[in-house]
C-alpha cells in the first residue's frame, strides 16, 4: 500500500528534463516567416536579437532603373574665359560722365603734345619746307611766262606768320596724324567689344594713310593743275601777276586739308557698313545721289567756281566712293563666309596694264611723243 501510495503520490515526471525525442523538432517560426517580419518586429528596446540573428540577412543592393542608368551626364559649364571677357566689357562701359570728360581731356592733351613735338621738329626744316611748298607757285608762274616767278611779301609780318608759324603747324598736323588718330581710337575703344577692338591697327593705318595720301594728291595734282589754270587766265591780258604769300598759303591749306579729309570717304563708308547702317547693294543703288552730294561738297572745297578745278576734286571723290563700296562688299563677303575672286581681278589689272604700257610704247617709239614734268606729261 505504501508503495502504491508513493507511486500514486509521486508527481508526474518532468518531461523537460528528459532527453529530446528522436523526432525532429519543428523549425522555429522565425525561420519560416518572411524576412520582412523580422525587420518589422521590434520591442521597446529595439529589434529582437534572437529573431534578427536567425532571419535577418544583408539586403541586396538596389538596382537602378534603366532610364536612370542611361541618364546623360550634366551639361558642362560655359567657358569661364568668355564670361570674364563679357564682364570686362561690361566693366569698361561703366564710366560716369565725369570719367568720360577726364578721359577726353587726357586724350586731347596727348594729341596736342604729339602735334607740339612735331611742330618743334618742323621748325628745324622750315626753309627746306618752304622751298617745297612754294614750288607749285614757281612752276605755274614759269609756265605762264612770268619772268620773276617769286611770291610777294606785302606786309612786314607776312613772312614770319606764314613761314615760321602756319607752315610748321600744317606740317605737324600731317606728321602727327597717326598719333592723333590713335588717341581718337583709344577714346572710343572702351565702348566697343573685344572683337571690335581688333580694328585698332587697321583703323589707324588706313585713316592716317588716306589723310596723308589726300595731302600728297592735293600737292602733286589738284593744287598744281588748279593753280596753273588760274594763273594762266591772266596771261595776254596786259596784267602783271603778283601773288602774295599769304593768299597763296591760305589757298594751299584749304586745298590740302580739304583733300586730306575727303580721302577719308572709304573709311567712313566701311565703318557705316560695319555698323550695318548701309549695305553694298544700297550704296550701288543710290550711287547717283552720292555723286550729286560729292559734286556739291567739291564745289564747296574748290576755291574757284570754274569747272576745271571742280572736276579735279569731284573725280577723285567719286573714285574714293566706289573704293569704299568695294571695301563694304569685301566685308559683306566675309560675313557670308565667301571669298572674293582675287585671281580674276589681278588678271584684269594685268591686262589693263599691258594695254596701257603697249599704247605708251607705240606713242613714244612710233609717233614721236615724249614725257614732260608738267601736265599733260605726254607731248609731241
Amino acid at each position: 500500500m505504501e508503495s502504491a501510495d508513493n507511486k500514486q503520490g509521486q508527481p508526474a515526471p518532468d518531461n523537460s528534463s528528459a532527453p529530446a525525442p528522436s523526432t525532429p523538432a519543428p523549425e522555429p517560426v522565425s525561420q519560416t516567416t518572411d524576412s520582412t517580419d523580422s525587420y518589422t518586429y521590434y520591442d521597446d528596446y529595439g529589434y529582437d536579437q534572437t529573431s534578427s540573428s536567425a532571419s535577418v540577412t544583408e539586403p541586396a543592393p538596389p538596382t537602378l532603373p534603366a532610364t536612370a542608368a542611361a541618364a546623360p551626364p550634366p551639361p558642362p559649364d560655359p567657358p569661364k574665359a568668355k564670361e570674364d571677357d563679357d564682364e570686362d566689357d561690361d566693366g569698361m562701359l561703366r564710366m560716369s560722365f565725369l570719367e568720360h570728360l577726364e578721359e577726353l581731356r587726357s586724350r586731347l592733351l596727348k594729341a596736342l603734345l604729339g602735334i607740339g613735338l612735331a611742330f618743334v621738329c618742323s621748325l628745324y626744316f622750315t626753309n627746306d619746307l618752304w622751298q617745297i611748298i612754294s614750288a607749285p607757285a614757281k612752276r605755274a608762274l614759269e609756265l605762264n611766262g612770268v619772268k620773276d616767278p617769286r611770291l610777294a611779301v606785302l606786309t612786314p609780318t607776312e613772312a614770319f606768320s606764314v613761314i615760321w608759324i602756319k607752315l610748321p603747324i600744317l606740317t605737324a598736323i600731317f606728321l602727327a596724324a597717326p598719333w592723333v588718330l590713335y588717341q581718337v581710337w583709344a577714346f572710343i575703344a572702351p565702348g566697343l567689344y573685344k572683337k571690335e577692338r581688333r580694328w585698332a591697327v587697321p583703323f589707324v593705318l588706313s585713316t592716317a594713310g588716306l589723310f596723308i595720301l589726300g595731302g600728297l594728291f592735293a600737292y602733286f595734282v589738284a593744287f598744281r593743275f588748279g593753280l596753273a589754270f588760274l594763273l594762266g587766265i591772266a596771261v595776254g591780258g596786259d596784267l602783271q601777276t603778283v601773288v602774295s604769300i599769304t593768299e597763296y598759303f591760305d589757298l594751299f591749306i584749304n586745298v590740302t586739308l580739304g583733300m586730306g579729309i575727303v580721302f577719308e570717304l572709304p573709311v567712313l563708308i566701311f565703318f557705316l557698313a560695319l555698323l550695318r547702317i548701309v549695305s553694298p547693294q544700297f550704296l550701288i543703288n543710290h550711287s547717283r545721289y552720292a555723286i550729286l552730294i560729292i559734286t556739291v561738297i567739291a564745289a564747296i572745297i574748290t576755291p574757284t567756281p570754274d569747272v576745271y578745278n571742280l572736276m579735279l576734286i569731284t573725280l577723285p571723290m567719286t573714285a574714293l566712293y566706289f573704293v569704299g563700296v568695294f571695301a563694304a562688299y569685301l566685308l559683306w563677303l566675309s560675313r557670308e563666309q565667301k571669298r572674293f575672286p582675287w585671281g580674276v581681278l589681278l588678271l584684269m589689272l594685268l591686262g589693263i596694264g599691258l594695254l596701257v604700257g603697249g599704247a605708251l610704247y607705240f606713242a613714244t617709239t612710233k609717233y614721236g611723243f615724249h614725257f614732260t614734268s608738267h601736265f599733260p606729261y605726254l607731248v609731241r
